[in-house]
């Protein structure tokens, strides 16, 4: 299994294990060349929000990647965990219906995790 994909499961896992409510993996390959892959989840309030991030960043700090920025932590609204060829985004409800990041990236394709 490719690095890329292996980062992706990894992350999937860590928020699907803490409870992360509609978990969204979209294939961006084709159109953009900022990553490769978005990961987009939402927490029910700041508090999980961090405890999602915190889980994601330890997951694949154990397994040996290693995080190129981090963004909005402090607010804990929405964080972005950019782990180059991919970006987790972690909102709470409100800022995710807000941004809508499924519809602004609507060309990605949407990965289906039981086959991925």
């Amino acid at each position: 299994m490719n690095e890329t994909r292996e980062l992706v499961k990894l992350a999937y896992n860590a928020l699907d294990e803490k409870k992360a409510s509609d978990i969204h993996v979209l294939d961006i390959t084709g159109v953009s060349v900022i990553a490769d892959y978005f990961i987009i989840a939402s927490g029910e309030n700041e508090r999980q929000v961090e405890a999602l991030s915190d889980a994601v960043d330890e997951a694949l700090g154990k397994a040996g990647y290693e995080r190129r920025a981090i963004e909005g932590y402090s607010t804990k609204r929405w964080i972005l965990l950019d782990y180059n060829d991919v970006i987790i985004h972690i909102f709470n409800r409100e800022d995710r219906l807000f941004y809508d990041l499924e519809r602004i990236w609507r060309d990605g394709k949407r990965v289906d995790m039981k086959e991925f």
